[in-house]
């Protein structure tokens, strides 16, 4: 997995940026652009309530880049809080993701030649490769380090510009992504006083109907999971996809937009309370386990696959056993109920997942070892903590055996 890195304030994200990044994927042929908003910025030491709008800021980019797998976001800098430097944020990225080479460094023209100034600029040569977009300049710069330049058109919007413009009450719609606008209008961000504009006609979008399920879905996840469980679900969603390429050759049901499908809703059934989680269980006729009487929350997978039936009307059987199995597994589950369970406990933001651990599943062409592997590795953390185990759980630790 090739992997550029795009830092910035995203104060708000517009279209400049995914043009850019777009940009980016297409001429230099990466797999995916990792944005990363800065809690604060050294460039901008100025600006103002910058770690105000922290949580906002996330969320305008994850909706704008609702159902892309080419494109994620990255809290590593909000998490860390304080000034974010570069350098650390490479050395997160390639540790956390393991990316194959070096990981391209997106900075724009306005910042190049200051980049030897940087904090330990040297180490970020050594550790990326600086790729320079145009902002100013409608040609090559000429810097004393190496880079690769970029001949992108020069989209005329910043942040800054959107900023002002919103609060002056001008017409400022058209800069930004529409579900980003949408968060800024429904939160008042920036000034904003304008009549709200009516919310973004899903059903309307000329895309595929996979693609506005996605679309629909991700924005439940996004609207009422908190911030942290949002980013693990969309990043349980890309690992999926990336797994169901990576074992799509040899296992054919395996299709990437049902892999994002079900890693993006996997724990949409999360905010549900006690009797809610019983009731639409029982509703559906799924066993309840002793273990699951005793801990309810662990019912949120069960509970999400009939929301996903109900309201969503997924009637793929695949999706919904995935996103019903991924808190405690079955002895007969399919290829991506066991991607599903997988990228869960494995995706870039699980602090417990070792990156050498998650660079070998894509190393490994044997899906069932893949499982059995992060499976065991859950197995003895539960027994660690002297958790009694369900019967599934016992009958699936048998066929574990048998076949390792």
């Amino acid at each position: 997995m090739r992997l550029a890195i795009f830092g910035g304030s995203f104060d708000p994200i517009h279209l400049g940026h995914l043009f850019l990044a777009k940009t980016v994927l297409s001429d230099l042929h990466y797999d995916r652009i990792v944005m990363v908003p800065a809690y604060r910025s050294p460039f901008k030491p100025d600006a103002k309530g910058m770690e105000e709008t922290s949580s906002d800021r996330l969320k305008m980019i994850a909706a704008s880049i609702a159902g892309d797998p080419s494109l994620t976001v990255d809290d590593c800098e909000i998490r860390r809080g304080g000034v974010s430097y570069t350098v650390d944020t490479v050395k997160d990225i390639i540790q956390r993701y393991s990316p194959d080479g070096k990981p391209g460094l997106i900075i724009g023209d306005d910042l190049a030649e200051e980049f030897p100034e940087w904090r330990h600029s040297d180490e970020i040569l050594e550790m990326s490769d600086i790729i320079i977009a145009r902002r100013l300049h409608s040609k090559n710069i000429n810097v004393q380090f190496p880079n690769i330049q970029i001949a992108n058109n020069i989209i005329d919007i910043t942040s800054g510009m959107v900023r002002e413009i919103i609060s002056q009450g001008g017409a400022w719609y058209d800069l930004v992504p529409p579900f980003a606008a949408a968060i800024i209008e429904k939160k008042k961000l920036y000034g904003f006083k304008q009549e709200p504009l009516p919310p973004p006609a899903l059903e309307l979008e000329p895309e595929p109907a996979i693609k506005n399920l996605i679309l629909r879905v991700e924005k439940e996840a996004r609207e009422n999971l908190s911030m942290e469980r949002f980013l693990h679900s969309r990043n349980t969603a890309v690992m999926a996809w990336d797994m169901c390429c990576h074992f799509r050759p040899k296992y054919p049901s395996l299709v990437p937009e049902l892999g994002y499908l079900a890693g993006i809703a996997h724990d949409i059934g999360k905010p549900l309370g006690r009797s809610e989680l019983f009731g639409m269980v029982k509703s559906a006729n799924m066993k309840i386990s002793s273990l699951e009487k005793d801990k309810p929350s662990l019912l949120h997978g069960k509970a999400g696959s009939v929301l996903l039936k109900k309201r969503f009307k997924v009637d793929n059987e695949d999706v919904l056993e995935a996103v019903a199995l991924h808190t405690s597994g079955s002895e007969n589950m399919g290829p991506l109920a066991k991607v599903i369970y997988v990228a869960d406990k494995m995706e870039v933001s699980r602090e417990k997942a070792e990156p050498e651990a998650r660079k070998k599943i894509f190393e490994s062409d044997n899906l069932d070892k893949v499982f059995f592997d992060v499976f065991g590795q859950t197995i003895k953390g539960l027994l660690s903590r002297k958790l009694k185990l369900s019967k599934d759980v016992l009958k699936l630790i048998s066929k574990m055996k048998e076949i390792t």
